[in-house]
């Protein structure tokens, strides 16, 4: 049922998922073997220098940043969004865990599986993603679960070194806007940005 609000009509839904277009993140974190495991997500968002996560329970991502509290934020452009759909099936945990059974299947190597290319990081033990145009190497702060039915962990991580490719940087201190888009996840959807709004007050460029 419509409701009148103003010039609007609007009605109360009830959405199965609240991915209302964020970035995509693809996380890399360390094995127990040392290898880096990548974990597709889209639940990120930053504040200053810390970068917040969030990630279901049960999973390998989250195994990992539990054992060894480091990773990288790696974030892909739209053109990278086959290769993230790619992982979007695959676990690192074996045994494939039980809420994942019947869609996901146990993938080691998820760079080879995805064709993405690791890249050794500067300041900590994963490895960064070559074709992501921005990779920000993280250490986790602070850990926290929450939820009662569904359990999903926050991860407080601070930024400790950021790589970006030289096509999107204006200098050490900026990157260029009209030169990069982020992939960005709409309702289970894949897009990039659209044209240029404007620019709000405290822009620099």
């Amino acid at each position: 049922m419509y409701v009148q609000e103003g010039r609007t009509k609007t009605r109360t839904i009830h959405p199965k998922i609240l991915y209302f277009g964020t970035p995509v993140v693809l996380l890399t974190t360390l094995q127990e073997d040392g290898t880096s495991n990548i974990t597709p997500m889209s639940s990120a968002w930053a504040l200053g220098n810390r970068i917040i996560l969030g990630l279901g329970e049960g999973g390998q991502g989250l195994a990992n940043l539990r054992r060894h509290n480091e990773c990288v934020v790696n974030i892909p452009s739209p053109d990278l969004w086959h290769q993230v759909e790619a992982l979007a099936p695959l676990t690192g945990a074996n045994p494939v865990p039980a809420h994942k059974k019947g869609g996901f299947r146990y993938e080691k190597d998820k760079f080879t599986a995805s064709g993405l290319s690791a890249i050794p990081s500067h300041r900590v033990a994963p490895s960064r993603i070559a074709e992501c145009p921005l990779q920000i190497e993280a250490s986790v702060v602070n850990l926290r679960v929450t939820g009662e039915d569904t359990r999903f962990a926050i991860i407080e991580t601070e930024a400790v070194s950021i790589h970006a490719h030289e096509r999107i940087i204006l200098d050490d201190t900026h990157i260029d806007p009209l030169k990069w888009s982020p992939l960005i996840y709409n309702f289970r959807h894949y897009f990039g940005l659209g044209e240029q709004r404007g620019k709000t007050f405290r822009a620099e460029v």
